[in-house]
Order: C-alpha cells, then structure tokens, then sequence
C-alpha cells in the first residue's frame, strides 16, 4: 500500500478543536458534516474530523480532567462515549456517525493519543489476539505532559504492534478515513530524549498498512524537527509544524519563518502542516464562543499562506455559524485550486514590512502572494523581475480584477493583509 495515494493533495475539512476543544458531541459534529456537505464540499472541503476526548462521558471545554474515567473495550481500547455519542450504544462505536457522514459524499476522521490507555495498564486488560496484557507493553516513563489518559508503548515488546494493529483494526471497522495523532511528533516536551516516539510512528503506520483501510494520518502537536523530516515523509501524510495556532498576529507572524523552513519538503502525500485554521465562530466552550481575533486583513493573509505554501487547510471554527464574509474566504475557487494543484512554492522576498512568495499554478502561469506584515497601510511597487518577467497581464484571486503591467505592479495592502497575484 502507498501511503501517499490517500493524500496526493493536502487534505481540506473541519476539525471540532477551535469551537469544542475536548467536549464535541455527535449533534454538533452532524451539524457540521451537513453544512459541509450543502456549502462547501463542491469546493474541495470533505474531511469532518472529531478532535480528542470521545471516550470520555464528562469532558467539557479545553480542560483535560486528571486521571479520569475513559469508556474503553474490553481489549485496551477506546470507544466513544455513548452520553455524547448516542448512536455508538451496544458497541457501535464510530460506525453510524462514519455512516452518516459518508452518505453525505464526505469521509471522517478522529483524533488520538499515542500508547495505550493508563486504565487499561492498571486494570492490566488483555491485548487483543495474544497472550499479552496492557501492562506488559507500557512504558511507564512514556507520558504526555499535558494529558493523563495514555501511557507510551515500548514497541521492543512482545504484544506492542498487536495492540497497534487491534485499534486500528476497530478504526477500519468504523470506515474511518483519517487518523490525527497527538503527542507523538513534538519535539520540545522531552528534550533529553526528542523525538522519542519515532518507533510508535512507524508502529502506527504498519498498522494503518495492516488494517485494510486506507487513511490519512496527520501527526500532532508540533513543532516537528526539521531533522525528522524524512521519516515523517516516509511514515505520515502531516506533520504540524507548529504548536497550536490560535486568532493571534503574533503566532501568525512566525508562521513565515517556519514555511520558509519547510517549504522544499512538500510533496505529494506529504505536507507539513501550519494547523488548523482559527476563523469564523470559534471557542465555543466558553460562553457561547466568540468571532476570530484575526482582522478582515489577517485571514486574507492566513488563507493565502496557508494556499500558496500548500498546508492541509482544516477549518476550526463553527461551520453553522458562518457569516458571508468567513463563507467567501473558504469558498475562492481560485484561491483553492493553488493550494490543491500549484507546485513549486518558495519565498523570493523576506522584507521586515513586506514578504513575497510564488509558486507554478496547475496551468503553468505565475502566482505571487504578497504580504504587509507591518502595521500600517503599505503602497509598494512589486518588481516583475521577481518572477523573471519584464510584463504581464495580472489577475488579482482575491477582488478579480485584472490588469496590465509593465516592469512593476503597484500595490495597496492593508496592513498585516496580503494580495495574490496570477501572472501571465
């Protein structure tokens, strides 16, 4: 099986992080995958993926409860919790909502925790198809710093890969279509040892190889080591190159430095990741949730970024919720299509106030995304010679409108916004 072949283009969904943190429940994931399926899956967009603690009956905003009770079967492993996900009752599982979700023309995908769960090693539940026990492959000095549920898994132990191939034996039994795996890629949690779970990443792949299925796997949190990035490529189809990103100019900002990085390894069902995309109505655990922090500008500047770079392009906020505004910036087909099919992306100018970058578009002309990082309004002259041309009819994906240039095009651009450019 090729790895690659299930993500030959960098996937596009929803993910129920930004608006539900640990607390989505099957009403609101449906609610979801239907707006989706009416507005915006003739676009592209098609994943609907549920975000961490669905085995849990009591979880509730960003918050992680220490040491809580998971639902879990009686081989070690997850199941969704029946009190927000009704229709996993008697064993279900994921299946009717995966179900729902394909009838609709889209594909599901959930999120876990590397290892195996703490309760099973305590209880020291059997591993499905050996003579194995959860606590006979956990390595109990394998934690994750920020959440309780999981032990890692020694992968020299007898036992290790079955357990591996058993959960991902269930995934394939529910049709799921992509695996976001957390606490596995990041390389700033353990610095005495980084990257410490490259063997339950390749552990994780065989069993995805095993399981009959194909399915993405997206590896979290990051940020990931440009070092690894040969074995991630061989191994996943993302990789988050960056902790969580959030509504925030900062987090935007740095964003540039860590494509600039990254840019020469994005290939065809491989993609490093810039995470999942703060707009729209998010954070709805607190308070009825609230509009992006981001300007107008700023996510005219995430989603050209994001396009041109060629990141996965995962929605965070509330899809129901959509003003026309948050509906027309995911809905650019001309935008789209240079995240979908350009090729060739790299930076050609890294100004303190103004950056540009280009890529090859599927029919061959120039894209040149523009971008004022600055705080104030910029009027900037963009040199043709940039793009290794003397004129050019210009396009403009955003406001659509075209003009001809000669030696350089003058810009307007707000401040952190950004224009991109198709040249011909």
């Amino acid at each position: 099986m090729n790895k690659n072949l299930c993500a030959m283009k960098p996937p596009m969904g929803w993910n129920s992080w930004n608006c539900y943190g640990a607390s989505v429940n099957e009403e609101q994931l449906m609610g979801n995958a239907e707006y989706m399926a009416k507005h915006l899956k003739q676009y592209g967009w098609d994943y609907i993926v549920c975000d961490i603690q669905w085995s849990e009956p009591n979880a509730y905003s960003t918050a992680y409860n220490n040491f809580t009770e998971l639902e879990m079967d009686e081989y070690s492993r997850l199941i969704p919790a029946v009190k927000r996900f009704p229709s996993a009752a008697n064993g279900a599982g994921f299946k009717p909502i995966a179900d729902k979700i394909h009838a609709l023309g889209l594909k599901f995908g959930i999120h876990i925790m590397r290892g195996i769960p703490r309760q099973a090693v305590h209880r020291n539940t059997p591993i499905k198809g050996t003579d194995r026990t959860a606590r006979q492959i956990a390595s109990q000095f394998s934690v994750c710093p920020w959440n309780t549920d999981m032990y890692g898994i020694d992968c020299s132990k007898e036992g290790a890969q079955e357990y591996y191939n058993s959960i991902f034996e269930l995934y394939a039994s529910w049709d799921v279509d992509f695996i976001k795996v957390d606490d596995i890629c990041n390389t700033e949690f353990n610095k005495a040892n980084p990257y410490s779970a490259a063997a339950e990443i390749e552990a994780i792949r065989k069993a995805i190889d095993n399981c009959g299925r194909d399915m993405v796997l997206s590896l979290s949190p990051g940020p990931a080591s440009l070092d690894k990035v040969d074995h991630m490529s061989e191994n996943a189809n993302m990789w988050r190159m960056t902790g969580d990103f959030w509504d925030e100019w900062d987090k935007l900002l740095s964003m540039f430095e860590r494509c600039s990085k990254w840019y020469p390894h994005v290939k065809e069902g491989c993609w490093p990741d810039c995470d999942m995309l703060p707009l729209g109505k998010i954070a709805l655990y607190d308070d009825g949730g609230r509009p992006t922090r981001f300007t107008k500008p700023e996510q005219v500047t995430v989603m050209t970024l994001w396009s041109v770079f060629r990141s996965p392009l995962i929605f965070g906020g509330e899809l129901t919720a959509n003003d026309d505004w948050t509906l027309s910036l995911i809905t650019n087909k001309e935008v789209i299509d240079v995240n979908q099919n350009s090729h060739s992306a790299h930076p050609v100018l890294d100004g303190d106030e103004i950056k540009v970058w280009t890529c090859t578009s599927e029919k061959e002309t120039c894209i040149a995304a523009v971008f004022n990082v600055s705080d104030e309004v910029k009027e900037y002259s963009l040199p043709l010679e940039l793009f290794e041309m003397k004129s050019a009819k210009v396009h403009n994906l955003w406001t659509k409108d075209d003009l001809e240039a000669d030696g350089s095009i003058s810009l307007v651009i707000e401040p952190h916004g950004a224009v991109m450019l198709e040249l011909s």
